[in-house]
């Protein structure tokens, strides 16, 4: 049984590794953290009956694995704006941000207000979280957004941005390019000018995260 915070702590360090904390290293995590390998993580997860209330327990520690398990143990319906608010800010890693808006803050019912607010925060997470709900808007529901003002701000913001923010930002970017044909040739002109991501390092098979590539290769798979 796992009753407490530090019971599931000991557990994430008896199945953690060290290449699953060499590799949370590599993309930037630096607090506390065991290594689980993300399968077991949902394995565990699936044996636990604890919710969002637990959850939240174990997002507030800070740890990678405590707080990647937390988000499949939350229910999006049981947290309230502010809530959900206060656990983007205390995000402690940028996998644990992206399943947390995965899982979470994109099924959330304040989502819409949520991303209004994050848009012009000055907290990198809450920026990102913003963003990330942005780029899902231009995605599957862009009726009032102003496209143009989006690219106004990425043009001008981005290039500087917290790396962080960036990363959702040229998300957005890219998502723009790929769904609005109008907007296309803007959207690929701002990410060569920029050049952010230009030369990241992509395995074979996967798309590049360099935005007039990625806005390339999705147009053409569309289109095909």
């Amino acid at each position: 049984m796992m009753d407490t915070v530090t019971d599931v702590i000991d557990e994430l360090d008896r199945l953690g590794t060290e290449s699953g904390r060499k590799h949370y290293v590599k993309f930037g995590a630096t607090g506390p953290m065991s290594g689980v390998k993300k399968g077991d993580l949902r394995k565990l997860a699936k044996a636990m009956k604890s919710g969002t209330d637990f959850a939240l327990e174990l997002w507030a520690t800070g740890h990678v694995d405590a707080q990647l398990l937390a988000v499949l143990l939350m229910k999006p319906k049981d947290l309230t704006a502010d809530q959900l608010d206060a656990v983007v800010r205390q995000t402690c890693f940028v996998h644990a941000a992206d399943w947390l808006s995965m899982y979470v803050t994109k099924k959330h019912p304040a989502k819409a207000s949520l991303r209004e607010r994050w848009m012009t925060d000055a907290d990198p997470w809450a920026q990102r979280a913003g963003w990330s709900l942005t780029a899902q808007r231009v995605e599957k529901s862009p009726e009032g957004l102003d496209l143009a003002g989006l690219l106004d701000r990425i043009e001008a913001e981005m290039g500087d941005a917290d790396e962080r923010v960036q990363w959702t930002m040229n998300v957005c970017l890219a998502a723009i390019g790929i769904h609005d044909a109008a907007s296309r040739d803007r959207a690929v002109a701002i990410g060569e000018a920029l050049g952010v991501y230009r030369d990241y390092p992509t395995s074979k098979g996967c798309t590049s995260p360099f935005a007039p590539e990625w806005i390339g290769e999705m147009v053409w798979r569309q289109q095909s």
